[in-house]
């Protein structure tokens, strides 16, 4: 695909899911805050490591979107932390392929712009990110990570990962590893999703499916 292709292409993605409001309006910020801010410290603390509180400006408009559905969110964010926070099984690195992969593969706008900024920031690079949206065919991945990247489209394609990939995995992850992975692309997916049908808005600095 050339790259007038692509622009065009995300272009019109971005119309899709972005060009129309939001379906579920977010509330009034302060008529959730002591909610948001309570979630945010959470994740931020064991995602990020850092819990100190945000102004309420400054917090993400998905945690005010999602607040009303606590019931739900606390468990997606339980989940989160598991995968995600200090008791994660997985690499950094190998974490952000996978969320990168999937977000692309659903063509998620704020789920890949979002994950883009927090990759570069773990040391993925903006040649990376153009290999990871050319896939695991890519020849300069090492073995593992285009392991890593096959299992996403697999479970894309075919929801489930075949033999050849789970095995180069296998050399490298124990069987709690390679279950988290599974979790991991699975909750992406699901998110992507929710963030995709809700038509969520893009935060200040997100730039979508054109972030590299």
């Amino acid at each position: 695909m050339t790259s007038i292709e692509t622009a065009t292409a995300i272009a019109a993605r971005h119309a899709e899911v972005l060009g129309k409001p939001q379906r579920v309006p977010m509330p009034p910020r302060d008529s959730v805050g002591e909610a948001v801010h309570k979630a945010t410290a959470l994740l931020r603390g064991n995602v990020v490591g850092d819990a100190a509180p945000l102004p309420l400006e400054a917090i993400p408009a998905i945690m005010f979107t999602m607040a009303p559905f606590e019931r739900m969110w606390n468990r997606l964010i339980d989940v989160t932390i598991a995968i995600q926070g200090p008791d994660s099984r997985l690499p950094l690195r190998d974490r952000k392929l996978a969320i990168l992969r999937t977000g692309w593969l659903c063509q998620a706008p704020y789920e890949w712009g979002e994950h883009v900024a927090q990759s570069k920031r773990a040391g993925i690079t903006s040649a990376e990110i153009e290999r990871i949206i050319a896939g695991s065919t890519d020849p300069d991945w090492t073995a593992h990570e285009r392991a890593i990247l096959a299992a996403v489209e697999e479970l894309h394609a075919d929801a489930m990962i075949g033999d050849a990939t789970w095995d180069v995995l296998a050399r490298t992850y124990d069987d709690e590893q390679l279950v988290e992975l599974l979790v991991l692309i699975g909750q992406f997916t699901a998110t992507a999703y929710f963030q995709n049908s809700l038509r969520l808005r893009l935060e200040r600095g997100n730039q979508g499916l054109v972030a590299r």
